[in-house]
């Protein structure tokens, strides 16, 4: 008896999850240490010592009642000053304490954002491959996500099919970088011809456009700089979330920011507002809000994630595999060794080997691998992979 939309939206569904948590079972059975589960984007890095620090030092220094009571739907202010303050510093903006909202994540923020600026049937564009739940949120206030196929051999955005994906009910288009699932990072000349290309429509429609840029990852970026979106476009409302960069995605916490000067600052500030009500979340933790306030600016070791990554890609590629280098995350995009990317995992299983299916990412043809695992697992699994490899090229 449950609705209709959610019945759709199962039959529909993809669940990595439970490709992880089948993994875990075949652990019980086979033993852990021969089961290769690339499936699921958990950090295995641990957070930096600041953070339990930290956690500590608010309780045992905060009055409870400020600590756990109810703070203001937007958070609590002086938490938002002290991040609007980071991100003036980092990347010299205008950001300020109203601009700043705290979430509980950046799925969290991006629903708020669908629930302010979607009517049904208002449509919201992204880069595919794209994370496989931006459908969920843009569907569950009856929008539409409209998918703009990146170019396959480098993973960046192609200008063409991105704009063939825009329409007068584009409401805004959704930024992901560093990506999941590929890695990628967009580089500055991708940027611009996407920022150039909305500025463009925003005149022929004669309404805003706005750039929802997730970035999750942007801490984990290798040996790249990952470009500063709103440096690029004013309209750009920042998604922000600190379960991969401080390693705490079971914390929930996040943010969303803008500027000033983004067109119609004042509504979306109030819609957004309406919409934490409307949608249940009434806040974000209180206590993880206020760890931000020493935790904001820090980040995880992220040369373990390079060398796990530097482990698969020149294992995989040197036994035979297509795969498109990462440049941040650690998730690595990989050719299936057939069409049927399904099938793909499911042979890789008898391997031990637990993928996802590049099609659950609007990718087909694909596999995403998430390396968030010890080195010596990744080290441990090219033997595998070479089974799997000669199981296709040896027929």
């Amino acid at each position: 008896m449950i609705a209709k939309r959610l019945r759709k939206s199962l039959d529909e569904a993809i669940s990595i999850r439970d490709i992880f948590e089948e993994g875990k079972k075949m652990a019980d059975i086979y033993g852990a240490e021969n089961i290769f589960n690339f499936t699921i984007g958990n950090p295995s890095v641990a957070p930096p010592a600041i953070v339990n620090e930290t956690f500590h030092e608010m309780l045992d220094t905060v009055p409870a009642k400020e600590l756990h009571g109810y703070p203001a739907n937007v958070g609590h202010p002086d938490v938002r000053s002290h991040i609007a303050d980071v991100l003036n510093k980092e990347y010299g903006g205008k950001y300020t304490t109203e601009g700043v909202v705290m979430t509980t994540g950046a799925a969290a923020a991006i629903v708020e954002i669908c629930h302010t600026l979607l009517d049904m049937d208002d449509e919201a564009v992204t880069f595919a491959p794209y994370f496989w739940e931006y459908k969920s949120y843009v569907g569950t206030v009856y929008g539409k996500l409209v998918p703009a196929q990146c170019n396959m051999e480098t993973l960046q955005p192609d200008p063409e099919t991105f704009e063939a994906a825009l329409s007068e009910r584009t409401r805004f288009v959704l930024i992901n970088t560093p990506n999941n699932p590929t890695g990628a990072v967009y580089t500055e000349d991708s940027i611009i011809k996407v920022t150039d290309i909305l500025k463009r429509k925003e005149k022929e429609y004669g309404h805003p456009i706005y750039l929802v840029s997730d970035e999750p990852y942007r801490a984990l970026a290798y040996d790249i700089e990952v470009p500063w979106i709103p440096d690029y476009y004013r309209n750009t409302i920042v998604v922000y979330s600190y379960s991969k960069a401080l390693s705490l995605p079971g914390e929930r916490i996040g943010w969303l920011a803008m500027q000033p000067d983004v067109e119609d600052y004042k509504d979306l500030l109030a819609g957004i507002t309406a919409s934490i009500r409307y949608l249940g979340y009434v806040n974000a933790p209180s206590l993880q809000q206020k760890i931000m306030l020493k935790c904001a600016g820090e980040k995880v070791d992220i040369s373990i994630y390079k060398k796990t990554r530097d482990i698969l890609y020149d294992g995989l590629t040197k036994i035979g595999y297509t795969c498109i280098h990462p440049d941040g995350a650690f998730y690595l995009f990989m050719k299936a060794l057939e069409d049927d990317d399904f099938r793909f995992c499911q042979v890789a299983k008898e391997e031990k080997i637990l993928m996802a299916p590049g099609t659950a990412f609007y990718g087909p043809g694909w596999v995403r691998i998430s390396y968030c695992v010890p080195s010596e697992v990744a080290e441990a699994s090219l033997p595998a992979f070479e089974w799997l490899y000669k199981k296709y090229t040896d027929k």
